[in-house]
């Protein structure tokens, strides 16, 4: 039988999601982009310890998302070192495909306003506040 980072694993290689959680026979999937199904987790008072995730790509923002979720497990297509940093720091468990220095945005013309966002702090509450921060701002525009 599948462990569970297996089972997340292949349920984010059938390409219809962007983020697949599993504890057992409790799965969690969403096909939204970027930070938001972390948030929509947050926002709902879930929790992912016990969980393995996997996800297309974590930025810095994201790894303090997770470690606010409680993620005991985390596998990435492609992860920022500094996320990589955080996740470790927090004791969760990471495998990856691509290791790369920054989250680029998705115009690939700077960084991810998200990893830019949380780039100097090492706290997660702080990071949760700043990326909500970002957030706003990018919904104002």
């Amino acid at each position: 039988m599948n462990s569970n980072i297996e089972k997340a694993k292949n349920l984010l290689s059938e390409g219809v999601y962007t983020f697949a959680a599993v504890n057992g026979k409790h799965v969690l999937t969403s096909s939204e982009r970027g930070v938001k199904p972390l948030l929509l987790l947050l926002d709902a008072g879930e929790s992912l310890n016990g969980f393995s995730a996997a996800d297309k790509v974590i930025g810095k923002a994201a790894a303090f998302l997770y470690t606010l979720l409680g993620a005991e497990k985390i596998y990435s297509e492609v992860i920022s070192e500094p996320a990589l940093k955080v996740l470790e720091n927090h004791g969760i468990q990471v495998e990856y495909d691509i290791l790369t220095r920054a989250i680029r945005n998705r115009n690939n013309t700077g960084l991810c306003p998200m990893e830019s966002a949380v780039s100097l702090t090492d706290d997660p509450d702080t990071a949760l506040m700043l990326i909500r921060k970002k957030l706003r701002e990018l919904s104002d525009k």
